[in-house]
């Protein structure tokens, strides 16, 4: 009880100093009124304007002026100044590097073909590399699908364009071809060319991402499809060019350098140095979140929600709510603060030392088992079972059936599991193919198996209490009885315990370096992942993003 009224004593003390503080002062309207510049490239003044004016709308303590700097005015003095800039890619380019900069938004140049394409299942398998897309407008007697997808086929391709700029542009780029030899059938607009995209079997089309979506189902167009892009030219579709399925996909591609360069421009918002004032980064954070939802009538992209956290947390730690200040009310309040803190501090302190008491054994015990630091001698390996790079392991049994599941290092990188999904009983599984995949909370790596055979037994417990295979993975998070058909030969390239412990020095120093090379781009974001003298922690992977494990499955477990 007594805390409670200490707890209500400083919140109406507090109230009282902040009521006080925000009261402007008889005759002096302007007085709390903030002024500040943004200034922007003559593409984004519009989009900036909608900004300022909705921020301004949100907080009428602020006023900010919009400022168009034109080419002819040195558009690369906006690196130099401290204040708050707006820019597209085509000025970017004047940026030396040494400017501090964030992407805010982006254009992205979307091609599409018709989803009746006779040719949709050798489309969407193999990939069009840029190469051969190249090709039909280099060579008028190559201008076939034939050319496309690797066959004699001579149907037509007709391809479809605006007269945009910024998309012909990358186009061109994409194709390594000069921008006068991109020539098709002109549409005026993205949605005649969308609908003419629609009604043609053997089209291809290039659009803005944001003319694709159908903001009514929140999907793509009827009757169309993203024409996939084989970047590295070998034939197919391969994971780290699968983002092609829908436009959410696509997004994340954008983000983590998996979709082409030349098919989008990022907006960025620059400075000379990183912005200190209050103002400014309340005004920035809130482009990151609200002001997102104004990208798209100008033709913008918005960001991933997890990539614009990820940017807010590049900025200071203040909070979105901008708070402004008045200097003639601070020396009369300062009194009423001070109590209201003090009577606040005095019941968290008083509520902190109950609850400590009340948890001290509880603390105790789970201090000796919460062990920070994830190194060699931090993981189990048991002598006796067979170990595969895949961190999987084998063990036969006394009836010649192989127990097969998940080894302690992976286990202990990812974190507690959500799920598993398995494959059914019976069928037939290949050394290095994916035979399981673990999921927590919508993230999935798919595992390859470290033996070829049939699956006899499922691991049922598994259906219902996914974590066993974190708490016990060589014995009750066992995941199937195999029968074996290449046994003798498939050990060979299998690890005894001893051997196996030589190799998990190398896979720490790998993980290493995989984190260092993924996190790079974000490291404020997950600064806390790598302890001081690069110490990695249990569960590493646990509280990164989809986008990451992507990437941990492509450049770590598959490489």
């Amino acid at each position: 009880m007594k805390n409670t009224i200490i707890l209500l004593i400083g919140l109406f003390l507090l109230n009282c100093s902040l009521t006080a503080k925000n009261k402007k002062e008889p005759g002096n309207s302007n007085s709390a009124v903030e002024e500040i510049s943004i200034f922007c490239s003559p593409d984004l003044f519009n989009i900036t304007s909608t900004w300022a004016g909705q921020f301004c709308s949100l907080n009428p303590d602020v006023n900010i002026k919009v400022i168009n700097v034109k080419l002819s005015s040195g558009v690369e003095n906006l690196y130099i100044s401290k204040n708050l800039s707006f820019i597209s890619k085509e000025y970017s380019e004047m940026n030396d590097g040494s400017a501090w900069n964030v992407v805010v938004g982006r254009e992205v140049m979307v091609p599409i073909f018709n989803s009746k394409n006779p040719f949709l299942n050798e489309i969407c398998q193999q990939g069009i590399s840029p190469e051969k897309l190249a090709q039909i407008f280099s060579d008028p007697e190559k201008k076939n699908w034939g050319t496309l997808i690797g066959n004699q086929n001579k149907a037509p391709v007709n391809f479809y364009m605006t007269d945009d700029m910024s998309i012909n542009s990358g186009m061109a780029e994409l194709l390594s071809v000069n921008r006068s030899r991109i020539e098709g059938i002109k549409a005026e607009n993205d949605n005649e060319l969308i609908s003419m995209v629609q009604n043609d079997p053997y089209s291809i089309g290039i659009c803005k991402f944001t003319s694709l979506q159908d903001m009514n189902i929140n999907s793509i167009s009827e009757n169309i499809e993203l024409l996939p892009i084989d970047r590295n030219g070998n034939g197919k579709i391969d994971h780290m060019e699968k983002i092609y399925d829908d436009l959410n996909v696509l997004s994340r591609g954008v983000w983590i350098g998996k979709y082409p360069a030349a098919l989008f421009d990022n907006i960025y918002s620059v400075s000379a140095v990183k912005p200190k004032n209050e103002t400014e980064v309340a005004f920035l954070k809130w482009v990151l979140s609200d002001g997102q939802q104004y990208l798209y009538n100008y033709g913008y992209s918005d960001l991933l929600y997890s990539e614009r956290q990820s940017k807010i947390a590049l900025l200071s730690e203040s909070e979105l709510n901008l708070i402004t200040s008045n200097e003639n009310y601070a020396g009369s309040n300062i009194f009423l603060i001070f109590l209201g803190s003090l009577a606040l501090t005095i019941f968290i302190v008083v509520s902190v030392s109950r609850y400590m008491r009340k948890k001290k054994a509880d603390i105790s015990d789970r201090a000796s088992a919460s062990q920070q630091d994830f190194d060699e001698s931090y993981v189990d390996i048991p002598l006796g079972l067979y170990y595969d790079k895949s961190h999987t392991w084998a063990f036969m049994e006394k009836d010649g059936m192989v127990k097969i599941g998940i080894n302690d290092f992976l286990q202990h990188t990812t974190g507690h599991l959500s799920r598993v999904k398995m494959k059914d009983t019976g069928e037939r599984i290949r050394k290095g193919k994916p035979v399981v995949s673990i999921i927590q909370n919508g993230k999935q790596l798919n595992i390859q198996s470290p033996i070829s055979g049939i699956i006899k037994e499922q691991n049922k417990l598994l259906n219902t209490n996914s974590s066993i295979i974190n708490s016990s993975p060589y014995t009750d998070g066992w995941i199937y009885r195999i029968e074996p058909t290449n046994w003798i030969k498939e050990i060979q390239f299998l690890k005894i315990g001893k051997k196996y412990k030589e190799n998990i020095q190398n896979e720490f120093s790998r993980l290493k370096e995989f984190l260092s090379a993924s996190l790079n781009p974000r490291v404020a974001e997950y600064s806390h992942v790598l302890q001081d003298g690069g110490a990695l922690t249990d569960g590493i992977l646990r509280d990164l993003g989809p986008e990451i494990w992507e990437d941990f499955q492509t450049n770590f477990l598959e490489n």
